[in-house]
């Protein structure tokens, strides 16, 4: 089994900060998206749970699809939320990627080292 790994030279974070992990980890049929958190070019973008969490994992969605994983092949997710009260509006927007195609899920609410509201990550699995 080899390992594949995408976005190797790191990502920008915040304040142009140099991100030292791959965006995903591709192993056996499985493929392995690091938290994802609303954010474009290393720049968080405002807005409420809703705005973010659509980013966030519309974010995870574009890393899947650079090595030909789609919603289809998700197995499971990881969601982070910095308060409680968002849990149903997260859950509408995740009802919106992936009604059709739904998941096995962890949501917890804890602080997170981005000014941001929430962050995904998700586990794909695939024949190869």
């Amino acid at each position: 089994m080899s390992i594949v790994r995408y976005g190797i030279e790191g990502g920008t974070g915040t304040g142009g900060q140099h991100l030292p992990f791959a965006r995903a980890t591709q192993a056996g049929g499985f493929l392995y998206v690091s938290g994802q958190t609303p954010m474009i070019d290393g720049e968080v973008v405002e807005g409420g749970i809703v705005e973010q969490s659509r980013l966030a994992i519309q974010n995870c969605i574009e890393i899947m699809q650079e090595a030909d994983y789609g919603l289809e092949d998700v197995v499971h997710v990881k969601v982070v939320l910095t308060d409680a009260r968002y849990f149903q509006s997260f859950n509408k927007v995740f009802k919106e990627f992936f009604g059709n195609h739904p998941p096995a899920r962890i949501c917890m609410v804890c602080d997170l080292v981005v000014d941001v509201k929430v962050e995904v990550d998700v586990t794909c699995y695939k024949e190869t």
